[in-house]
């Protein structure tokens, strides 16, 4: 079973059928794809994407209460496991967002895009806070989840619509980045967790690839 935690603030049905055009690409059936919402559902899952649109707070305090949190902890031991926008956000071991602790899987911060720390245009101007649109993705090292998209010339484009971004405290973590007024990390990998600033589900093509990857990718 494909779990797509369902945790009340994802952006559930976009994950949804671009992970059943995934299942076709590569020659699984989209039956295979469940929404959940209960540990015991998180627990008998194969492989677990965890979308994420909204603020940190809400996200972490929703985790809590349903207590999905140590079932969702025991699956990124073992499971490959996908994070989307929040969904990686989550993983670090603190957000500016309302300073709300994260999961602490990932040592690092998620801080605000902000004119003082760089984020402006050439004429240094300030730029509109949300980051939102089409933006270029640099894939930094080879990892299977990126099979296909290794072009680091020209880079990919994926869609962002975010506020904050991830600030890892090991480079080694880092596997995308992207340029808004500064370079930012935009998706970390480690072992069997690969999550991603952007939205997947929203990019196309390239989304799509990175999507059929992740169904077939056995770390």
């Amino acid at each position: 079973m494909i779990a797509i935690v369902d945790y009340g603030a994802g952006n559930i049905r976009s994950v949804e059928r671009a992970v059943h055009a995934a299942c076709l690409a590569v020659g699984q059936s989209p039956d295979r794809v469940r929404f959940v919402s209960q540990p015991d559902e998180l627990r008998s899952a194969e492989r677990v994407l965890f979308p994420g649109q909204g603020a940190m707070h809400d996200c972490m305090a929703s985790l809590k209460s349903s207590g999905l949190e140590a079932a969702l902890r025991e699956a990124m031991q073992t499971k490959p496991f996908f994070g989307i926008c929040v969904g990686q956000q989550m993983l670090f071991d603190r957000s500016e967002e309302g300073d709300t602790p994260g999961l602490g899987i990932f040592s690092g911060q998620v801080v605000k895009f902000t004119a003082a720390r760089g984020v402006v245009d050439q004429q240094g101007q300030p730029l509109k806070v949300p980051h939102m649109g089409w933006n270029q993705v640099q894939f930094t090292r080879p990892h299977p989840i990126t099979q296909g998209l290794e072009d680091k010339t020209q880079g990919h484009w994926f869609y962002f619509v975010h506020s904050f971004h991830a600030e890892p405290s090991d480079g080694s973590d880092v596997l995308g980045q992207s340029d808004y007024g500064i370079r930012f990390t935009c998706a970390v990998a480690r072992d069997n967790i690969v999550a991603t600033q952007f939205h997947p589900e929203k990019s196309a093509g390239s989304g799509l690839k990175l999507l059929e990857n992740f169904l077939t990718w056995n770390p």
